[in-house]
């Protein structure tokens, strides 16, 4: 349990995800309300690592819905266990037909049969799928529904009951409640539009690119060894990477995964040369790559010009007589 914001923001570092207050407020109220989190935005900003780390942080096992194109019930709810009771069928087939004599006619033998129906369609035949899981589950559990604008807008509306009434109901059984109300996070990349029926159900987060100075903390925090010259460089050029209109846009996953790969070249600074050779890790898409390419002497002139504006204006600054002799090549 989150006693504050603050506290989220403190166990979820501790935990290895760095956000703001405005992510930690929504985290506390969910589990203080008791209500799922649309969490939106551009892949790879963290919405899917935020689920995975408030589970960790508030010790609820994660169970996790992977949403796609054509997702139904039976894969994200239940499905009944054919073979078991087909197993049963055979091993009381003495029985059924103990049940059976007497009867005189096809009606009569039908409706003993189906006084019988309650065994073979109860919660002993029930394969459980994430749904049902994290409903049914003994122990308070973390229900994660990743990437839910995949799904079908017929899906979209069947979740309303979960997140509604957290129960479920099986036309065979009746209505399966909750016995602990899972912490729902459902993540979208705007793929498409989700229903104000869905919305009006949960709290909602938008977490975009993070700002310089938050990339560089979770930089620092997530990839160890990058000379900060290194990591100021590296953020400073994704920054304004993400000004161009790029078919996808490097997020904070390709932020590490580029410092990553920088570290195994032994790269201590950026140049032309390196980026260019390195664009393959953050870029997905040739086209990209290619826009890049004829922006990056530009992007990298700028970075340089910017550095030395700063210099300029410090050095106005001073008096002139404090200011620092220019060195020679032989200092």
């Amino acid at each position: 349990m989150f006693d504050s914001p603050d506290e989220v923001i403190d166990q979820l570092e501790a935990q290895g995800y760095i956000c703001n207050k405005n992510i930690a407020t929504v985290v506390f109220l969910a589990e203080k309300l008791e209500k799922p989190v649309l969490v939106e935005g551009p892949a790879g900003v963290g919405k899917t690592e935020l689920a995975k780390v408030v589970s960790a942080a508030t010790g609820r096992p994660m169970i996790r819905l992977q949403c796609y194109e054509g997702l139904d019930e039976a894969k994200a709810l239940y499905e009944w266990e054919y073979s078991k009771q087909l197993l049963y069928t055979q091993i009381l087939k003495e029985k059924f037909a103990e049940t059976m004599a007497g009867a005189t006619t096809v009606k009569d033998a039908a409706d003993r049969v189906g006084q019988e129906d309650s065994v073979f369609f109860s919660e002993r035949f029930i394969v459980p799928r994430p749904l049902l899981r994290a409903i049914r589950a003994d122990e308070p559990t973390l229900l994660l529904i990743d990437e839910v604008d995949k799904s079908d807008p017929e899906f979209e509306a069947f979740l309303l009951e979960i997140l509604s009434d957290f129960q479920v109901t099986v036309p065979e059984v009746g209505t399966l409640e909750a016995v602990h109300k899972p912490l729902v996070f459902l993540t979208s990349n705007d793929a498409r539009e989700m229903s104000d029926a869905l919305k009006r159900r949960c709290l909602h987060l938008y977490i975009d690119f993070p700002n310089e100075e938050l990339e560089l903390r979770i930089l620092n925090k997530k990839v160890e060894g990058v000379e900060q010259r290194l990591a100021e460089e590296l953020v400073g050029v994704m920054q304004r990477l993400r000004k161009l209109d790029l078919k996808k846009t490097p997020s904070i996953s390709e932020t590490l995964d580029w410092a990553r790969a920088l570290l195994a070249l032994n790269a201590s600074e950026l140049d032309e040369d390196l980026v260019r050779d390195t664009l393959n890790v953050i870029l997905k898409y040739e086209g990209d790559i290619k826009k890049t390419q004829a922006e990056l002497g530009r992007l990298i002139t700028r970075k340089v010009e910017e550095g030395e504006e700063t210099q300029a204006g410090s050095d106005a600054k001073q008096p002139e007589k404090t200011k620092p002799a220019k060195k020679g090549v032989l200092h």
